[in-house]
C-alpha cells in the first residue's frame, strides 16, 4: 500500500498514521522524523539540513527531496509500501515524488485528506499534550481526550508535555502557510482521481472508521 496523508496541522494525521501503520503494516514516512534522525546521526544529508536549521531557515525543497528519496529507496518501503505524512507540501514537491515514483515503476494508491476547520484545529492545538516517552508519543487533549491523571500518560506513565508551538499565533501563522502552500495539493491530487476527504469527527474513532472504509474500497 503506498498512501499520502494530508491535512493541515492538527487536523489528526499522526492519530491516523498509528493505526493505519499498525493494521496495514506500512512504514510511516514523515519529513519530519527523517530530518532529525539524519542530523542525529550526522549523514551527509543531515548535516546539510542542520546547517539551515540552525540558521533558522526552511530546508530547501531539493534537499527534503534527496532525503525522503533515500527513505523511500530502503528496503521496507520497497517490500511494503509506505505511508507519507507531512510530504508532498508543495505542488513543487508533489511533481518530483511523482517523477521519482514513475522512474522507480511505483504508483500512489490513494490520498487521504483529513478536512477539520480552521476553529476546530485552533482548539485541538492549544488543549494538546504529548507523552514525552519517545517510544510512546500518545496524544491527549484536555477537552476532549484527557489523560486520567493530569499531566500523567494513562500508556506508559510518562510525563505530557505542551508543545511551544501549540499557541494561537503560532497555529494561526502555520494554518496560513498551510492554506496558501499546502492546500493547492487537494485539487493536484483530486484531477488525478487519487483524493478523498475525509471530514474529522470530534470522537476519533469515528474518523478512524470512516479513514478505514475509504481505505477498504
Amino acid at each position: 500500500m503506498r498512501l499520502i496523508i494530508l491535512g493541515a496541522p492538527g487536523s489528526g494525521k499522526g492519530s491516523q498514521c498509528k493505526w493505519i501503520t499498525r493494521d496495514y503494516d506500512v512504514p510511516h514516512i514523515s519529513t519530519g522524523d527523517i530530518l532529525r534522525k539524519n542530523i542525529s546521526e550526522g549523514t551527509v544529508l543531515g548535516q546539510k539540513a542542520k546547517s539551515y536549521i540552525d540558521q533558522g531557515a526552511l530546508v530547501p525543497d531539493e534537499l527534503v527531496i534527496d532525503i525522503l528519496k533515500a527513505r523511500l529507496n530502503e528496503e521496507d518501503c520497497k517490500e511494503k509500501g509506505f505511508l507519507l505524512d507531512g510530504f508532498p507540501r508543495t505542488i513543487s514537491q508533489a511533481e518530483a515524488l511523482e517523477e521519482f515514483l514513475e522512474d522507480a515503476g511505483v504508483k500512489i494508491d490513494k490520498v487521504i485528506n483529513l478536512h477539520v476547520p480552521d476553529e476546530e484545529i485552533m482548539a485541538r492545538a492549544i488543549n494538546r499534550r504529548t507523552c514525552e516517552n519517545s517510544e510512546c508519543k500518545e496524544i491527549y487533549n484536555l477537552r476532549d481526550n484527557p489523560p486520567k491523571v493530569e499531566g500523567i500518560c494513562d500508556k506508559c506513565g510518562s510525563n505530557l508535555f505542551q508543545r511551544a508551538d501549540d499557541n494561537e499565533e503560532t497555529v494561526k501563522n502555520r494554518l496560513m502557510v498551510y492554506h496558501n502552500q499546502t492546500e493547492p495539493l487537494i485539487e493536484f491530487y483530486t484531477k488525478k482521481n487519487l483524493l478523498a476527504t475525509i471530514i474529522g469527527q470530534e470522537d476519533i474513532n469515528d474518523t478512524i472508521a470512516l479513514v478505514k472504509a475509504e481505505l477498504a474500497k
